[in-house]
């Protein structure tokens, strides 16, 4: 899988969770999510589309690619396994973890992710 920016990985998570949550995504619910302009969305979707982990049709709907669908998932799951271990671990608002967790989930090795989901089963 090609190098991805940190912003992109986000997209492709906005992406995911939209549609786990409403069945689609649209750009302009993307842009809500992330807080971002609807034309930050449309580079962004140029972007991955290009390298192929997004496809913008006709319609206003963005759909994920397999490569994307592969990539937003594991964010996604760094997402949530980070936001529950620094809660069981501080003690902190789902809130205060979860937005510590999305400037950590980008950054972290797999060895790292490995440790944490070990502890967490040996902790739960």
């Amino acid at each position: 899988m090609g190098e991805i920016h940190e912003s992109g990985e986000d997209y492709l998570e906005a992406i995911l969770i939209l549609q786990k949550k409403n069945g689609a995504a649209r750009a302009v619910d993307v842009a809500r999510q992330l807080h971002v302009s609807k034309p930050s969305v449309s580079r962004a979707m140029s972007v991955l589309e290009e390298n192929g982990y997004v496809t913008v049709g006709d319609t206003s709907f963005l759909q994920l690619t397999e490569k994307g669908k592969a990539q937003a998932t594991e964010t996604y799951s760094r997402h949530v396994l980070l936001t529950k271990f620094l809660m069981k671990i501080t003690g902190v608002s789902e809130e205060q973890a979860e937005d510590n967790a999305c400037r950590i989930e980008h950054d972290i090795d797999a060895d790292v992710k490995k440790g944490i989901e070990n502890w967490m089963q040996q902790n739960a």
